[in-house]
């Protein structure tokens, strides 16, 4: 086997296998509603450092071409991978999204505990 025949090996191991996906491909995966409706995509996940579990889903929503695009952290288990669609669903609809906890490109928050328990409490879930 050739060092390209590697290297192309260890490329598709990391990218995704039958229950992990690599963080490059989970961003820009897109996001649905239950009724099938895009709503944006995921423009980056957040990762609690010690436990290693991911606690936000990042989705990019509204502008165009992403200018003047929104950031809506969601709760990552809110959302469900979808096979067939090949892109992530959560159980909102647009108008509770554009109500939600949100940030502009150039004011991410502190995602402290306060922020935590504001987007959590949004969707009525428990933060921690």
């Amino acid at each position: 086997m050739t060092d390209t025949e590697i290297a192309n090996d260890a490329e598709i191991a990391t990218d995704e296998t039958a229950t992990l996906i690599a963080s490059n491909k989970v961003e820009g995966t897109a996001v649905y509603n239950d009724d099938g409706e895009k709503l944006g995509s995921i423009y980056n996940f957040m990762v609690d450092k010690v436990s290693g579990q991911a606690e936000y889903a990042v989705l990019q929503f509204g502008g165009i071409f992403g200018i003047g695009s929104d950031y809506y952290p969601l709760p990552w288990d809110m959302l469900t991978y979808d096979t067939e669609r090949g892109g992530y669903v959560v159980d909102i609809d647009k108008e509770t999204l554009e109500g939600a906890p949100r940030y502009a490109a150039d004011a991410q928050p502190a995602y402290d505990e306060a922020y935590g328990e504001r987007v959590y409490g949004y969707y009525g879930l428990n933060y921690n």
